[in-house]
């Protein structure tokens, strides 16, 4: 099964367990890898037959948008979920990253795989 990726992406969202971060919105960054088989989109060079990496961006800002968790664990679970039932990948691995919770790291989050490889 080949790989098609997002890095880096950027989500505003309503993440935390602190009351003072349930009144903002937080960056989260988001890496995806997504199993997908691009042998017959190549061949064909069809957009309808390949997986559209900018749809899915675009579904991962609305669900981040609309989001207020206050575990990145439960973000990250939740998209991985929605992700697999609207666009039918069987395989992701999804990082989520909240960039400066800890003032010694450059970011924390977690990373989790979803699916048949």
């Amino acid at each position: 099964m080949d790989i098609v990726f997002i890095e880096g992406l950027e989500i505003d969202t309503v993440i935390g367990a602190y009351e003072w971060e349930r009144g903002i919105r937080q960056c989260l960054r988001v890496d995806l890898q997504m199993a997908w088989d691009i042998r017959e989109p190549a061949c064909k060079d069809e957009l309808a037959r390949a997986l559209d990496y900018a749809a899915v961006s675009q579904r991962i800002q609305a669900f981040g948008a609309g989001a207020s968790f206050v575990l990145v664990e439960t973000f990250a679970e939740r998209l991985a979920q929605m992700l697999q039932d609207e666009f039918g990948m069987p395989w992701l691995r999804l990082k989520v990253s909240k960039p400066g919770a800890v003032a010694a790291a450059i970011a924390v989050g977690v990373e989790i795989e979803r699916g048949c490889r």
